[in-house]
């Protein structure tokens, strides 16, 4: 069984994401947790101390949450009707990276599923101010689908790596979970301007190639090329439909997303991301 976790605003873009996750796990035995953050749009706890009317505004938009909650999870039971999937509302009085925080936590949650953007996403933006920090806070995996992508079964997998990551099973676990449930390929891409690979990746290559061993996979190696530009020129050439990255601090990771803007780096995607952690929350 997994426990799965869909933040939503009630956006097309959130509602996107929501309906790739039902087909993406629809094989799998899986809770869904529909979650809803709200504060009013004016809300000052000295106020509310002494003012008791202000209780009714928080208790309005607090039925309109559970409102929107109730039509979107009757709207999934329609839709897709799946005796394996059980769908869960929450909607809570608090801010969205708190909030996932504390449900990862108490609903042992195995993924998130979310929108690149937010209902007031410029389509400029490869990623909402939301959607990055949950990808640097989010103590699990979590796969951000873009608003325009309509579901298609992973079949072929763009994984980019530097190999500076000391590769485990957790890293690759949701790797292979994919792979095994659409008999898709990964493809493990490094890019480099010219240097050889230190003993240390090498050797953490050889680890990840134990690791994938049951699954079909290539490796790849382009020179002369920045990590955005052969991921890029990669999608070009390959028709990939799912891009995997692990979050290691101090990587080519975080430089990719946290440390430039979009327009520097030329990175676009249209496709699915996952992003799994680097480090080993569950225990």
């Amino acid at each position: 069984m997994k426990n799965i976790l869909l933040p939503t605003d009630f956006s097309n873009n959130s509602w996107n994401a929501i309906t790739y996750a039902m087909q993406l796990f629809k094989n799998e035995a899986c809770t869904f947790y529909l979650l809803n953050t709200y504060t009013p749009a004016i809300y000052q706890v000295e106020y509310v101390l002494v003012e008791p009317a202000q209780f009714g505004m928080y208790d309005a938009v607090r039925e309109n949450a559970l409102r929107d909650l109730e039509q979107f999870k009757t709207r999934i039971e329609k839709e897709y009707n799946n005796p394996k999937h059980a769908i869960e509302t929450i909607a809570t009085f608090n801010t969205l990276i708190p909030e996932i925080k504390d449900q990862i936590a108490e609903k042992k949650i195995d993924y998130i599923v979310m929108g690149t953007k937010g209902a007031t996403g410029a389509k400029e933006i490869l990623f909402g101010s939301n959607t990055v920090h949950v990808f640097k806070n989010a103590k699990c995996p979590v796969l951000a689908i873009p608003s325009d992508f309509t579901f298609e079964s992973p079949h072929e997998v763009l994984f980019p790596t530097d190999y500076e990551i000391d590769y485990e099973e957790f890293h690759i676990k949701p790797i292979i979970e994919i792979l095994s449930s659409y008999n898709a390929r990964v493809n493990i891409l490094n890019a480099t301007y010219g240097y050889e690979l230190s003993e240390y990746q090498e050797k953490n290559m050889k680890k990840l190639e134990i690791l994938l061993k049951q699954t079909s996979q290539l490796f790849h190696s382009v020179s002369g090329q920045t990590v955005a530009e052969a991921i890029n020129n990669f999608q070009l050439k390959a028709r990939i439909n799912l891009l995997i990255m692990i979050n290691n601090k101090h990587s080519f990771f975080e430089n990719l997303f946290f440390k430039n803007t979009i327009n520097q780096i030329g990175f676009h995607l249209s496709i699915p991301f996952l992003v799994i952690p680097a480090k080993n929350y569950k225990t």
